[in-house]
């Protein structure tokens, strides 16, 4: 065996925001889906959970477009993917702009809970016990 076949290419944790055009999405919402995930499948990515996340006006004009649909996607890839991602990205027709976080573990496994609609318990405040009440001058007479 060889150091290339024993060696495991290590995956991080990602989060990828599309967006799209609203019309295109709003005429054909399964072939916009299909061109984002074939973006990701070239770049080596495993997806785990995505969804079409807000529709409305972008907040400046982006290639003559007023109106985009962001489209989130929490996936699984080698940092090396990014790069491919990024220029299968600019080459689209269907992605306006992109942008991709790098995750840690726990909001990731947050963000999936999100995304597939798993209820997320909120996390117990950390409070200070209350402080004990002053006696009432009532209570001496």
């Amino acid at each position: 065996m060889s150091v290339a076949e024993t060696e495991t290419v290590k995956e991080n944790l990602y989060e990828c925001m599309f967006v799209v055009d609203s019309s295109s999405f709003a005429n054909d919402p399964e072939a916009t889906t299909e061109a984002i995930m074939a973006i990701l499948e070239r770049a080596g990515g495993t997806v785990v959970a995505h969804r079409p996340w807000q529709d409305g006006k972008l907040a400046y004009e982006i290639e003559g477009r007023r109106k985009g649909l962001h489209y989130v996607v929490c996936f699984r890839m080698p940092s090396s993917g990014v790069k491919i991602l990024t220029r299968q990205s600019q080459l689209s027709d269907v992605v306006i702009r992109h942008m991709v976080i790098r995750h840690t573990p726990e909001l990731f496994n947050a963000m999936v809970d999100v995304l597939n609609g798993v209820a997320v318990a909120p996390e117990p405040e950390l409070r200070s016990k209350p402080a004990a009440e002053p006696e009432s001058e009532e209570d001496e007479e």
